[in-house]
C-alpha cells in the first residue's frame, strides 16, 4: 500500500533528467517490478555497506599516499645533499688542480687517482666494445663462411637447387655488405685496431677466393645455356665486313622465362660482389694507391667478351698475313652487340647500383683488349723477328712496311671504335688517358715501350727517306710564293718550297702517335722523330749556306740568294714550330710528361727552335760582315783622301768617284737581300749594316784626326745625306740609324762663336746641344779638329 504524500518521512524523488545514465540504468536494473520495490530496503543496506568499505579504502589510500609524499621529499632531501657534496668536491678538486705544488701532495694526488681511474673505466669500456665488436664480426664472418661451406656442398650435387643458390647468394651479399660497413665503421672509431680488422679480411679473403671462382663458373655455364657466344662461321669469309652475320640472332636478346630471369639474378649478383669488392679495396688502400681499386674491368662484360675472343682466335691464325681481316672481324663484333649492352645490360647495372660503369664504354674496351693482347702475342713477335734478320735486308724492308701497314691499321680501327663510344656521350681527349688507353689498341705500346721506339725508328727512317730526294731538288729551293696553296704566312716569310715539305712531313709523323693512350709515349714519340727529322733539314740549311761561302766567299749575288733562301726556310719552320707547340695536343702533352711546371711554357721543340734561330742569327750578320766589308774596300781611297777636307774652293762639290761606287755597291747588294730575304731577317740585315758604317765612318772620318774646314764640312754632309738616302726607303729616319755620324755632323756645322764659347764641356752641355750619343771626350777632339776660315 503506497504511502500518504502527507507523509513526513516521504522525500520527491529527483527529476530523472537529472540523473546519469549509469544511475538510471543501475535503478532500471534493481527496480524494474513491483517485487523489486518490495527488496528496496535490502538493496539499501547492501548500498550502505559497500558505501562504508569503498570510504575506508579511499582513507587508506590517501594516508599510504601521503607516507610516500614523505618518504619522497625525504629522499630528494638525501639525492639534493649528495650532489651538493658532489659540486662542493668537485670544485675543490678544480682549484687544487690549478693551485701550485707547494699547495701540499694530497690534493695532487686526488686528482692523479681520479684520472687514473678515469683512464681504467675508459679501458674497460674499451675493451667491452672492442668484445661485443669482435664478437659481432665473428657472426658475420661465420655466416659468410657458412655460406661458402654451403655452395661447395652444393657443387657436389648432381641437381643443385637454383632457388637455394640465389637464396645463399643474396644472404652472402648483405652480409658482406653489413660485414664492410662495420669495419670501415671501427676504421674510423678505433683505427688502432688494425690486428682485429686483418683477421676479417683475411678471413673474408678466403671466403671470395672460393666463392668468386665459383660465381663466375655458374654465370658461365648460364651463358653457354643461353647459347653464347653465337656462332662466328658466317664472319669467317675473306671479307668479313660483309653482312652475313645480320641473320645471327643475339641470345641476349632471345632468352625467355626462367634463363632470363636466372641470368639477371646472376648478372646482379655478380655486379653486387664487384661492387663490395671494390668498396673492400678502396677502404684498404685508402691514402695510398687509391685510384687502382676505382675502376676495373666490368666482370660480367669480360665473361661475354672472353668466349667470343677465343672463338675469334681460330679465325685470326688464319689472317696473319692480311691483318685488316682481323681488325674488320673485330669491329664488326663489336658494332653487332654494342646496342645490346645499352638496352638490356645498362639497366641491370644501374638496378645493382654499380656507380661509374657503362656497359657500352665496358663492351667496347674489353673487345680493344683482347684485340690488343692478340696483337702483341701473335703479330707484334713475328715482325720483331723479321726485324732482327739482319742479313736479310729485303726481308727487313718487307717487315717494315708491314710493321708501317699495322699501325695505320690500329690508327683506323681506333678511330672508328671509339665513335662508337661516342653515342653513348663518352668524349675522349688526350687528357683522359685512362679512357684513352681502354679505347685504344695502340696500348701494345704502353706494355712494350722498346716497341714503340722501334715504330719511331721505323717512321723517322721512312720519313727521311722521302725527304731526301725533295731536298735534293733545286725546284724545290724557289720561293714558295710563286706557287699556290700556301700555309698562313709563307709568302711573307719568302719560304721555299722545301720547307713546306719538311714541316708537312714533320706533321704527319706527329699525327701518327696522336692515337697512343699515355701522354708519356706521345712526348717519347715525337722526341725520337720530330727533333732527328728537323736536325737533319738543319743540317741540310748549313751545308748549303757552307757551299755557298765556300765558293765565292758570299761575294756573288747567286750566292747571297741561296743564303738567304736558306735564312728563309729556317724563319719559316720556326714561325710553324712555334705555333705548333701552342697547339692544345702539345700544350697537355707536356704539362702532363713535364717534371717542372715552368717546362711546358718551352714548349716540346724549344731545343729545336733555339738552334734554327742561332743559325739565322749567325748567317744573317755573315751576311751584313760580307756586304759591309766589301762597302769598308771600295770606301778606302775614300777615306784616304784627306785633303778633301780641307779644300777651301768655291767650287760646286760632287761626290767622290770611290764613294760613289761604293754607294752603289751597297745599294745594289741591299736590293738584292731585300728581293731574297723575308722582311724581319731583311731588316735585321740593314741595321746591322747601318751600325758598321756607322762606326765605321765615325773612326776612320769623324775621328779621324782629320782638320774640317767650311767646305769639307760642307762636303761631309752631302755625302753623308747620299748615303742616309740609300737606307732612306725602309725608314723615316734613317739618320737616326747611324747616331754617332749624325752628332759629330751637328757639332762640325755648329757655329763657330758657339763652339769658341764652350769652355766646358759636360753631361748638361751635351744635352743641350742634342747630343746623345756622343763622350765628353769625343766632342772635344772633334771641336780641336774643326778649323774655321773667318
Amino acid at each position: 500500500m503506497a504511502r500518504s504524500t502527507a507523509d513526513p518521512v516521504a522525500r520527491p524523488l529527483p527529476p530523472h533528467t537529472s540523473l546519469s545514465s549509469q544511475a538510471l540504468y543501475f535503478l532500471n536494473s534493481n527496480l524494474s517490478s513491483r517485487e523489486d520495490l518490495d527488496g528496496a530496503p535490502t538493496l539499501l543496506s547492501k548500498l550502505q555497506i559497500e558505501f562504508e568499505a569503498l570510504s575506508r579504502t579511499l582513507f587508506e589510500l590517501k594516508e599510504e599516499l601521503v607516507s610516500h609524499l614523505t618518504r619522497h621529499s625525504s629522499y630528494s632531501n638525501r639525492v639534493g645533499s649528495l650532489f651538493s657534496n658532489v659540486h662542493a668536491q668537485l670544485d675543490d678538486l678544480r682549484l687544487s688542480s690549478t693551485q701550485p705544488p707547494s699547495e701540499g701532495g694530497s690534493r695532487r694526488g686526488m686528482g692523479e687517482e681520479l684520472q687514473a681511474l678515469a683512464k681504467e673505466v675508459a679501458r674497460v669500456e674499451t675493451v667491452r666494445n672492442y668484445a661485443e665488436t669482435a664478437l659481432k664480426l665473428d657472426t658475420l664472418v661465420g655466416d659468410i663462411e657458412d655460406v661458402v661451406s654451403s655452395t661447395m656442398n652444393r657443387t657436389l650435387r648432381r641437381h643443385p637447387s637454383t632457388n637455394n643458390l640465389e637464396v645463399m647468394r643474396v644472404v652472402f651479399l648483405r652480409t658482406l655488405k653489413l660485414t664492410e660497413d662495420m669495419l670501415s665503421l671501427v676504421i674510423k672509431t678505433y683505427p688502432q685496431w688494425t690486428r682485429l680488422v686483418s683477421a676479417v679480411d683475411h678471413r673474408i679473403d678466403r671466403a671470395l677466393a672460393i666463392l668468386r671462382p665459383q660465381a663466375i663458373a655458374d654465370h658461365r655455364a648460364l651463358l653457354a645455356s643461353l647459347g653464347w657466344p653465337p656462332p662466328l662461321s658466317t664472319l669467317s669469309s675473306s671479307n668479313p665486313e660483309t653482312k652475313g652475320s645480320s641473320d645471327v640472332q643475339n641470345p641476349l636478346f632471345t632468352m625467355q622465362g626462367d634463363l632470363k630471369i636466372q641470368y639477371c639474378e646472376s648478372f646482379l649478383a655478380l655486379c653486387g660482389l664487384q661492387e663490395l669488392q671494390r668498396k673492400r679495396k678502396s677502404r684498404q688502400l685508402e691514402g695510398h694507391y687509391k685510384d687502382v681499386a676505382l675502376h676495373q674491368p666490368l666482370w660480367v662484360i669480360e665473361e661475354l667478351v672472353n668466349p667470343i675472343s677465343i672463338a675469334s682466335q681460330r679465325h685470326f691464325s688464319k689472317w696473319i698475313e692480311n691483318p685488316e681481316y682481323i681488325f674488320a672481324l673485330v669491329y664488326k663484333i663489336t658494332r653487332d652487340y654494342v646496342d645490346s649492352m645499352d638496352d638490356l645490360l645498362q639497366p641491370l647495372v644501374d638496378e645493382a647500383m654499380l656507380t661509374g660503369y657503362s656497359c657500352r664504354e665496358e663492351w667496347i674496351s674489353a673487345m680493344v683488349s683482347s684485340l690488343s693482347t692478340y696483337l702483341a702475342k701473335e703479330i707484334f713477335p713475328i715482325y720483331i723477328t723479321l726485324l732482327e734478320k739482319e742479313s736479310d735486308t729485303e726481308m727487313q724492308s718487307q717487315a717494315k712496311i708491314s710493321w708501317l701497314h699495322l699501325v695505320d691499321l690500329m690508327i683506323a680501327f681506333d678511330k672508328r671504335v671509339q665513335s662508337l663510344a661516342a653515342h653513348s656521350g663518352i668524349l675522349l681527349s688526350v687528357q683522359e688517358d685512362g679512357n684513352m688507353q681502354k679505347m685504344s689498341s695502340l696500348t701494345v705500346f704502353c706494355d712494350r715501350p722498346d716497341w714503340l721506339d722501334l715504330w719511331a725508328e721505323i717512321e723517322l727512317n721512312d720519313a727521311l727517306y722521302k725527304l731526301k730526294s725533295q731536298m735534293e731538288d733545286e725546284r724545290n729551293w724557289i720561293n714558295e710564293g710563286q706557287k699556290v696553296g700556301l700555309l698562313s704566312g709563307q709568302e711573307e716569310n719568302k719560304s721555299p718550297l722545301v720547307s713546306t715539305a719538311v714541316f708537312r712531313r714533320l706533321s704527319s709523323v706527329i699525327d701518327r702517335c696522336r692515337s697512343l693512350p699515355s701522354s708519356s709515349l706521345r712526348s717519347r714519340f715525337v722526341k725520337s722523330t720530330g727533333g732527328p727529322i728537323i736536325y737533319k733539314f738543319l743540317d741540310c740549311l748549313k751545308q748549303r749556306c757552307q757551299e755557298a761561302e765556300g765558293l765565292t766567299a758570299l761575294t756573288d749575288d747567286n750566292a747571297l740568294t741561296k743564303v738567304a733562301k736558306s735564312v728563309n726556310a729556317a724563319r719559316h719552320l720556326e714561325s710553324v714550330l712555334k705555333e705548333l707547340c701552342e697547339d692544345v695536343f702539345f700544350l697537355e702533352m707536356e704539362f702532363e710528361t713535364a717534371d717542372d711546371q715552368e717546362a711546358p711554357d718551352n714548349g716540346i721543340f724549344h731545343e729545336e727552335i733555339k738552334k734554327l734561330e742561332k743559325f739565322r742569327t749567325e748567317w744573317i750578320e755573315k751576311l751584313s760582315t760580307v756586304v759591309l766589308r766589301g762597302f769598308d774596300s771600295l770606301c778606302r781611297d775614300y777615306i784616304k783622301n784627306k785633303k778633301q777636307w780641307q779644300e777651301k774652293t768655291e767650287e760646286t762639290l760632287t761626290l767622290s768617284r770611290s764613294f760613289v761606287e761604293a754607294l752603289d755597291y751597297l745599294q745594289g747588294k741591299l736590293s738584292v737581300l731585300e728581293e731574297a730575304l723575308n722582311k724581319i731577317d731583311f731588316t735585321r740585315v740593314w741595321r746591322s749594316l747601318a751600325a758598321g758604317i756607322d762606326k765605321m765612318i765615325f773612326t776612320n772620318i769623324v775621328m779621324g784626326n782629320v782638320k774640317f774646314h767650311d767646305r769639307g764640312v760642307e762636303r761631309v754632309w752631302n755625302d753623308l745625306t747620299v748615303l742616309f738616302g740609300v737606307f732612306g726607303a725602309w725608314c723615316l729616319r734613317p739618320e737616326g740609324f747611324f747616331p754617332k755620324v749624325n752628332d759629330g755632323l751637328k757639332l762640325l756645322r755648329t757655329a763657330k762663336k758657339q763652339l769658341k764659347n764652350s769652355l766646358i764641356v759636360d753631361e748638361r752641355w751635351l744635352r743641350d746641344n742634342g747630343i746623345k750619343h756622343l763622350t765628353a771626350a769625343e766632342v772635344e777632339r772633334i771641336m780641336k779638329n774643326r778649323v774655321f776660315t773667318s
